[in-house]
């Protein structure tokens, strides 16, 4: 599969950028950046993937796959194509509820 050649947007796509308002997504996306919530946030999901053993799980992953391949034979992009689905599948969901619980109070808070 070949990716297409990467070109610069046309002049009228950049005006038309800087026309459109931001989504809500956006928007919410700049707060949590601003505010240095997002950082918290990754720093909690973090802790709370090693606590449950889905970063081990991961790693034993990658190396079984590493193993069946062949060391030298293995790439980044090959190990992130057959893990990632998997591990986002795996998060626990307990994990994903409390991180949903600590955006909405951030949002609570902020008014939005």
């Amino acid at each position: 599969m070949r990716s297409s050649v990467k070109r610069p947007p046309t002049p009228d796509a950049e005006e038309e950028e800087q026309d459109r308002e931001p989504t809500l997504q956006e928007i919410i996306n700049i707060k949590l950046i601003e505010s240095g919530e997002k950082e918290r946030l990754k720093e909690l999901l973090r802790e709370r993937l090693v606590e449950c053993g889905w970063k081990d799980e991961m790693k034993a992953l990658c190396r079984a796959f590493a193993r069946k391949r062949g060391r030298n034979n293995v790439t980044v992009d090959d190990l992130v194509h057959v893990i990632t689905p998997k591990g986002r599948a795996s998060i626990p969901d307990s994990v994903k509820a409390e991180l949903l619980q600590r955006i909405r109070s951030f949002l609570a808070s902020t008014a939005l």
